[in-house]
Order: structure tokens, then C-alpha cells, then sequence
């Protein structure tokens, strides 16, 4: 089934990252061997001086449209409402797109949001036209206020960025599905293995939002693989619904009321 975010189809539910790659074509090879349609990357972290970044640029650019893609710019590195708005700004015409991934950082050491300057650049950014997918915790009432501002999108964090920790929180990341029916959710940082990916959309998350765990495994194409099958395998569980835990166990062959058959 297919995701929409702004109103745009997408085939993949799977956004992914163009950083940390060992090279631009292994990045390239990854992204194609995802299967995903949009493409994060950070004006911020770039530097056009340099002949590498305009080699990565290039690659990004080819990748995108050969997955009849969209890219994703993203504020990492901000830290302030105010910076964060200018470099959306920035990007969007740069980039030539509404879509902005909102990263407002207030701590260093485990790069959590700081949720006071995220409302504040959201407000900004939705009054000024943008489409707004912001990065947050996975706190219920900070999903909420995004989700009161205007976000179509939400991309609460399963653990912090880069830490490949997994669903540290199940039951908050369930309780804002549950609290949030209507709104798109991605789950975006700390995923590290398919597996990962795959419980997410069991609990009726619309997508996944992943750089590290691809672009750092020994094989990235490969695992750019593995997570598509995962996040594949994850919805069509949750479509077919789940069967429900149980505290006793149930004989899966029951014997009473059943004919048997003998041999001749």
C-alpha cells in the first residue's frame, strides 16, 4: 500500500538518509536498493566549495530521479527557531521544495529536540507555507501541539540519533498511534536493525525515517535490502491484523468435536 505525505503518493514507506555512506555510489546503491522515493539531506552540512560535496550532489540528484523521488532538506544542526526557519528558507530555494524535516536540537550530547524552539519554529514555518515533517520525541502531548499547528506529518524519535538503540518506549510510541489516528506517522532515529523497522509498522506506523543503520553496516546495499522487506513485512502484518496475546497457552490442533480418519 502506498503513503501519502502533503497529498503526495509515494510506492516506499521508507525515507532514508544521504549521509555517512563510505562513498557517493555505495550511497546511490543503497538508496536505489531501498526502493525509496525521498531522499533527506542538510544544506547545513554541506560545503559547496568543495568538489566532494558537489560529487555527492550530483549523485543525490541522479538517485532521486531515477526513483522518480523527492528530496527531504532537512535544519540538522540548528538549534534555534530562528536559525531553523532561515535555513528552511534557505533550502527551499535552494531546493526548490515546501517539504522541510525540522530538526531543532537542544541538547548535544543525545541531540533531543528542544521542543520550546520546535513549536515555535512549526508555527513559523506552516504560516509561512511550508510542509513540515518535524523530528520530536516520543512524548504525546509534543505529537499533539505539532499535530494542533498543522502537521500532516510527525516523526517522533524511537531512540536518539545514531544510537541504533531501537524502540526504546514501545508503549509511548503505541500510545501516540492510538492518540493520533488521523495524522501520518514516521518513526525517525535509533532504528539499527530491520527487525526494528519491522515492529514499528506492526503498530500501525505509516513509514520509517533511517541514514545510520544503512549507511554504516558492512554491506549497505545489502541492508538497504533487508530494511524494505522488514518495513514490507511489518504492514502487511498490521493490515492482516495481529492475533492477541494470550496468558494461557491454546492447542493450536484441537482434538474435541473433530472426526478422525483411519487408514483402511
Amino acid at each position: 500500500m502506498s503513503l501519502t505525505i502533503y497529498g503526495q503518493s509515494l510506492d516506499s514507506r521508507l525515507l532514508i538518509g544521504s549521509a555517512l555512506y563510505p562513498s557517493p555510489k555505495i550511497m546511490q546503491d543503497a538508496i536505489l536498493a531501498s526502493g525509496s522515493q525521498v531522499v533527506t539531506l542538510s544544506l547545513k552540512r554541506q560545503n559547496p566549495q568543495q568538489q566532494s560535496g558537489q560529487q555527492i550532489w550530483q549523485y543525490i540528484q541522479q538517485t532521486v530521479k531515477q526513483n522518480k523521488g523527492f528530496l527531504l532538506p532537512n535544519t540538522a544542526g540548528c538549534k534555534t527557531a530562528k536559525e531553523a526557519v532561515t535555513l528552511a528558507q534557505m533550502s527551499r530555494e535552494i531546493f526548490q521544495t515546501d517539504w522541510i524535516k525540522l530538526e531543532v536540537i537542544g541538547d548535544d550530547y543525545n541531540l533531543q529536540p528542544d521542543v520550546i524552539e520546535l513549536l515555535a519554529a512549526t508555527e513559523q514555518l506552516i504560516a509561512l507555507g511550508f510542509k513540515v515533517l518535524p523530528y520530536c520525541t516520543d512524548d504525546l502531548v509534543i505529537c499533539q501541539r505539532l499535530y494542533d499547528l498543522g502537521c500532516e506529518v510527525i516523526m517522533p524519535w524511537a531512540s536518539p540519533i545514531g544510537t541504533g538503540k531501537g524502540l526504546m518506549n514501545p508503549y509511548n510510541l503505541e500510545t501516540i498511534r492510538l492518540r493520533l489516528p488521523d495524522a501520518t506517522l514516521i518513526l525517525d532515529a535509533g532504528i539499527g536493525k530491520p527487525s526494528d523497522a519491522c515492529l514499528a509498522m506492526e503498530m500501525g506506523y505509516d513509514g520509517i525515517l533511517l541514514n545510520s543503520a544503512v549507511a554504516l553496516a558492512d554491506n549497505p546495499v545489502l541492508m538497504a535490502k533487508a530494511f524494505a522487506n522488514a518495513l514490507s513485512a511489518g504492514e502487511q502484518g498490521y493490515v492482516a491484523g495481529i492475533m492477541q496475546q494470550r496468558q494461557t497457552a491454546h492447542p493450536s490442533t484441537p482434538t474435541l468435536d473433530t472426526p478422525f480418519w483411519h487408514q483402511p
